[in-house]
């Protein structure tokens, strides 16, 4: 690469990685960048420039002196970019829209059986562009489409390898896509979870999915970690109880038959799930309370192995993570029961999407997307 071409190249990642900091943290002064990146304050001023002529950055106000001229408070302008989320389950489609500071702009669910026709993909194309017209933002801003599923995901080849979930395997995920006149992303849901939940917070962290399935994600060094075959953090069948209940894989005793949200949406009926079963515990109600008790012992060996093997933050998400926030005193008492090495649970998080976040998740990767390829 000749001398020019290098520090072109140079350049831009610059530009990128100011760009991409200024997002994840929201608001940031100009001396804050310099720090935080490492870079003279000369490289920031002529980036953020560049970024501000070109409608990307803007200030937003000034942050509070401690003597001296207040620094300016810089931000991504939200609207010169869209990105659309779709997270495909058994029963449901979510449909979101972020703009480009990650928040979501527009949102529905409707219930949809999953099929493996085309007339299922016809639909959902057909509902995702009513969705976007919906939204009201402008189609030309939009970057992409995410699709996110319960399974294996191969990203690259665009192939769903195997869902226990939606009962296919090895599909060409191009019966989705090429109906779709947008980029198209596609990811595992809890991947696409934890993207949302972690991306930009620069510390490592193991994503706890406890929905109808058990799942997770391992995001290490700002990325997620696939493992060598897409099938790393399947927590869900981590065996917890040796030759316990059967899990739908075939093995007995794994985490998965004992930690779902169907645990304790069975308990309230097929009528009243999750949230009925929750105003039950609320009410004090026995039953309930004894089944909810059980439940938190068994997610306390679940957390406890999790926080043994990688040693770091644990963000507990999924349906059952919407709910988990008042209780975690009371979860935080049974790991520490089991777990001798730690004085606290502080490395225990809540999630902050209760609902839609691997809808959000998948639609974020495109925001980075677009950072990093900023000239």
């Amino acid at each position: 690469m000749k001398i020019n071409e290098r520090a072109l190249e140079k350049k831009r990642q610059n530009k990128a990685r100011i760009a991409s900091h200024i997002l994840h943290r929201k608001q940031i002064s100009k001396p804050e960048l310099a720090i935080e990146l490492g870079l003279s304050m000369p490289t920031v001023l002529q980036n953020v420039k560049e970024l501000q002529e070109a409608g990307i950055v803007e200030e937003v106000g000034e942050y509070e002196s401690t003597g001296g001229r207040k620094a300016k408070a810089l931000s991504v302008v939200k609207n010169v970019r869209y990105a659309a989320g779709v997270d495909i389950t058994a029963n449901h489609i979510s449909v979101v829209i972020i703009d480009l500071k990650g928040d979501m702009v527009h949102s529905r669910r409707f219930r949809r059986r999953f099929e493996n026709t085309a007339e299922y993909y016809e639909d959902l194309a057909a509902e995702l562009e009513q969705f976007l017209d919906e939204s009201r933002v402008d189609k030309k801003k939009i970057l992409g489409v995410g699709i996110s599923l319960p399974g294996i995901v191969d990203r690259e080849n665009s192939r769903l390898i195997r869902s226990h979930i939606l009962q296919v395997s090895d599909i060409n995920l191009e019966v989705i896509s090429r109906l779709i006149p947008y980029p198209v992303h596609f990811e595992n849901d809890a991947n696409s979870a934890a993207v949302a939940e972690l991306q930009g917070t620069d510390r490592n962290a193991v994503y706890l999915s406890l929905s109808n399935t058990v799942g997770g994600s391992i995001y290490l060094d700002n990325d997620i970690y696939g493992g060598d075959h897409f099938r790393s953090a399947e927590f869900g069948h981590m065996i917890i109880y040796p030759e316990g209940k059967l899990c739908y894989c075939g093995k007995r005793g794994c985490a998965d038959p004992y930690c779902s949200a169907g645990v304790l949406s069975s308990f309230a009926g097929e009528d009243g799930g999750l949230a009925e079963f929750f105003r039950l515990v609320e009410k004090k109600e026995r039953d309930a309370m004894a089944v909810w008790d059980t439940y938190l012992e068994d997610l306390s060996i679940v957390i406890t192995n999790l926080r043994m093997c990688f040693d770091c933050d644990i963000v507990l998400g999924g349906y059952v993570g919407g709910y988990l926030k008042p209780y975690m005193s009371q979860l935080g008492r049974k790991v520490m029961v089991n777990n001798k090495f730690d004085n606290d649970t502080l490395y225990l998080r809540n999630c902050r999407y209760e609902k839609e976040a691997s809808a959000v998740g998948i639609a974020m990767t495109f925001m980075d997307e677009y950072f990093r390829t900023i000239i």
